[in-house]
């Protein structure tokens, strides 16, 4: 077999293992648009699909089911054992069923048992190579089960928030850590992470027995943390590359700008559980700095998950200015100033900034997959080209010395 059918064979083995992980893509990408559809009815806008209980389950299906869908299925490819896609499954299955009018306790079992095995897959990798930040990705899903688990025994979503927030938060620092150790981090560095991590775990914990106290803890362990990955992050060395690295390092600064407000909000006012200083916190949070985060990664982690290029391409780019910029004039202007225009406004282009982004993204990808696609035809054709040739030039001298 010669290297370029070799070639052909591994892309088509790497696109079929592709394919049989896009339907838990696909479900976290119905849970994303039904949750952007959720927030044109909770601006008080017109909305495309209406539904009685989607309000009330914005929050969970954009965290859960969305993005830790997305969170599940990125580990469950970097395990690679078959059951470890229950994780995903679960979440994604768990998130589309709030969807549906069946009985709110099943999907809520469904997201229970998908952090679960979230939850078991870490200790897999622990199990594998110890290390800080799996301590960090592992104390992350422990705070998604506790979340799933408050809310299956009834607690409302504005209580749970913090749960949320450190499942993606310290999920997130992680991943980050496993890159900065790139640098040859001082065993010191690393101890003063982990104890940020303890920090937001004891924060989170803290919220449901003692509000008031929990909660300017919560805030002031966010901001120790961002001022570790502000420090220690690779990202600040690479703002002034160009291209894929210049525009991933933007997004994670910004990200990380968005859950220094957030931290600082929750440290200066305390709990808030509704109103638009609620808004505030959320938004800079699952927006500011989650959307930043997917962003920044969404070139390297898909292509690892679907098998599918995904090139950098300035409109990526546009939409994460436009992200940036509408949740400026939403939180700053809207919520913390109390302008309802801008509240609403800024929201409309929140919406339109993420379906720009996961438009450009999806193009990008279909475009580059033909060209690869043809690329590779045509290096197959031209293989077997040259092969005949070849067998045509050796066969010739023996037919020549039969004729004799």
């Amino acid at each position: 077999m010669t290297p370029a059918s070799r070639s052909a064979l591994r892309g088509t083995a790497a696109r079929r293992a592709g394919a049989r992980r896009a339907p838990l893509l696909f479900a976290a990408g119905l849970c994303l648009l039904a949750g952007l559809d959720a927030a044109l009815g909770l601006l008080g806008l017109p909305a495309p699909v209406t539904a009685d209980r989607l309000p009330q389950v914005h929050g969970v299906l954009m965290v859960l089911g969305f993005t830790g869908t997305l969170v599940a299925l990125e580990r469950a490819v970097a395990l690679g054992r078959p059951w470890a896609h229950l994780a995903p499954g679960c979440l994604g299955a768990g998130g589309l069923l709030l969807l549906s009018p069946v009985d709110l306790v099943v999907p809520r079992l469904l997201l229970v048992a998908g952090c679960a095995a979230l939850v078991a897959l870490y200790v897999r990798f622990w199990h594998r190579q110890p290390s800080a930040a799996l301590i960090a990705q592992a104390a992350g899903a422990v705070s998604a089960l506790g979340a799933a688990l408050l809310w299956l025994g009834g607690t409302d979503v504005p209580r749970m928030l913090p749960w949320l927030v450190a499942f993606l938060v310290l999920t997130i620092a992680g991943e980050r850590l496993e890159l900065a150790r790139v640098a040859v981090l001082a065993p010191s560095t690393e101890q003063t992470f982990l104890w940020c991590v303890g920090a937001v775990t004891a924060g989170v914990v803290a919220t449901l027995l003692w509000p008031a106290t929990g909660t300017v803890l919560l805030g002031a362990a966010l901001l120790a943390l961002v001022a570790w990955l502000v420090v220690h992050d690779v990202a600040r060395r690479l703002l002034r590359s160009t291209g894929l690295p210049r525009f991933t390092a933007a997004c994670l600064l910004a990200g990380y700008a968005w859950l220094g407000l957030a931290g600082a909000l929750w440290l200066l006012t305390g709990p808030v559980t509704e109103g638009t200083r609620y808004d505030a916190v959320v938004h800079a949070v699952f927006l500011g700095f989650v959307m930043s985060m997917i962003m920044a990664h969404a070139p390297v982690i898909l292509p690892a998950v679907l098998r599918r290029p995904l090139p950098y391409h300035p409109a990526l780019a546009v939409a994460a200015w436009l992200l940036q910029l509408s949740l400026a004039l939403r939180v700053v202007v809207g919520d913390l100033r109390d302008v309802r225009g801008a509240w609403q406004f800024g929201g409309v282009l929140n919406i339109v900034a993420v379906l720009l982004f996961v438009v450009s993204a999806a193009t990008g990808s279909v475009i580059a997959t033909r060209r690869a696609s043809a690329t590779a035809s045509a290096a197959a054709s031209a293989d077997a080209s040259a092969s005949a040739s070849a067998s045509a030039s050796a066969s010739a001298p023996s037919d020549h010395r039969t004729r004799r």
